[in-house]
């Protein structure tokens, strides 16, 4: 059914999110609508702070293709954490971009059909764009890609703040560098546009102007269950950032201000720790720590998963690392992963835990903080568990793997029985 350019120009500047309805986006509301329109008709720089799974970044993938129609002659630059990033979104806005309801109203409006011209994994354009720069009319940039001599009317930033920018002063200081940046992009009369969620209490968001703020109370997008189960499920100060988009004081935190290293020669030789999950909520923890020079260098990872279905990462990142032993408790599993282990060729011991993990968190972990330093290439997931351990922390296997690595190696750690491999 067709709809007339009066009909289109009434449905763009009311209900916008409609047309996300008509390509399958059911979950939109109002309160999507609010942005769409705020994004094609404000004027100033804004920044929309919202809850993680607010959808957001669909919303921005429908604003990205309607302002195809409503400004023909602007170009975008959007901006996201990685080129994959980007990617995920330019597939999505030329999915919006060659659906029924878009060719509907570009017909409606112009009287032709939308065409995209053009669609690379960061670049889309259509034929209705009239921009005679030269510029792309779509295009999107990991922010650590270059934006030297680049230009745009509008400019977006989406989730270009994550658990990196959380767990790395050094990741905060670039995003906000790279930030500062834009006002040199965006073309006079333009406008910069930033959607994200808080991580950090000193991240890029204390750059961004006219923040608006919807947490999980106000959106009507979660259940009182869902609040409660994630709630449960994450740090407190996690879920406060994520969710109620605000900061816990964390004075009384255990660990912050992690140390790293790009040295990655300096953790060969190393020992390895698992902290297994058997199953349900615990994660699986692995850990390579090398002593050099007085510091101890540790790659960490985090799997969400059974033990058994991450051991041949394990195994890679063993090789990578040139780590040798592996060690592992036993009063759990009596012995089960040591031996799924050594079947597969690897060098595996086992210990017997009979400390409490909080005073080997306190005593090993917080003892020696100040002289860890974590590979750049640990996983963020890893190093966020250990940041916000406390006694009370829903997830601890990373700290827990952490403190157990360093006892092996710490001179105050108890004396290892060969014959019986118990502490």
């Amino acid at each position: 059914m067709s709809i007339s350019k009066e009909q289109a120009i009434h449905l763009l500047k009311s209900k916008p999110y409609k047309v996300g309805h008509f390509i399958g986006f059911k979950d939109l509301t109002a309160l999507h609508n609010a942005w769409l329109l705020d994004w094609l008709y404000g004027t100033g720089d804004s920044t929309t702070q919202a809850h993680r799974g607010s959808y957001k970044t669909t919303d921005l993938a429908i604003f990205l293709a309607l302002n195809v129609l409503v400004h023909p002659s602007e170009n975008v630059i959007f901006l996201r954490k990685t080129d994959t990033d980007v990617a995920e979104v330019i597939r999505l806005t030329g999915r919006v971009l060659r659906s029924g309801a878009m060719a509907q109203l570009c017909d409606a409006l112009y009287g032709t059909a939308l065409l995209v011209t053009k669609e690379t994994m960061n670049e889309l354009q259509t034929n209705i764009y009239t921009n005679r720069s030269g510029a792309v009319q779509i295009l999107g940039i990991g922010i650590g890609g270059s934006i030297t001599g680049k230009h745009a009317d509008i400019v977006i930033t989406d989730d270009i703040i994550n658990i990196k920018d959380r767990v790395s002063r050094a990741e905060r200081e670039r995003t906000k560098l790279m930030y500062m940046e834009l006002q040199n992009v965006k073309n006079r009369g333009g406008r910069i546009i930033n959607t994200g969620t808080p991580w950090h209490k000193e991240d890029a968001f204390t750059l961004m102007p006219n923040i608006r703020k919807y947490d999980c109370y106000t959106t009507g997008l979660m259940t009182e269950d869902e609040i409660r189960a994630l709630r449960e499920s994450m740090s407190a100060s996690l879920f406060s950032a994520n969710y109620e988009l605000k900061h816990i004081a964390d004075e009384d935190a255990m660990f912050t201000d992690p140390n790293y290293t790009r040295d990655i020669e300096a953790i060969y030789n190393g020992i390895c720790h698992i902290d297994a999950s058997y199953g349900g909520q615990d994660s699986t923890a692995f850990t390579i720590l090398h002593e050099h020079h007085g510091q101890l260098i540790i790659f960490g990872k985090k799997y969400t998963k059974h033990v058994d279905e991450c051991l041949d990462d394990i195994h890679r990142l063993k090789e990578r690392y040139k780590a040798g032993t592996i060690w592992c408790e036993k009063n759990a599993d009596k012995g089960y992963l040591r031996k799924a282990l050594r079947e597969r060729g690897e060098l595996a011991e086992t210990y017997h835990e009979g400390t409490n993990k909080h005073i080997k968190i306190s005593t090993y972990l917080k003892g020696n903080w100040s002289r860890i330093f974590f590979l750049e290439e640990t996983d963020p997931e890893y190093i966020a568990e250990v940041l916000d351990y406390n006694e009370h922390a829903p997830h601890d296997d990373c700290p827990d793997s952490l403190a157990s690595i360093i006892r092996q190696v710490s001179k105050k750690a108890p004396t290892l029985n060969k014959t019986t491999g118990v502490l």
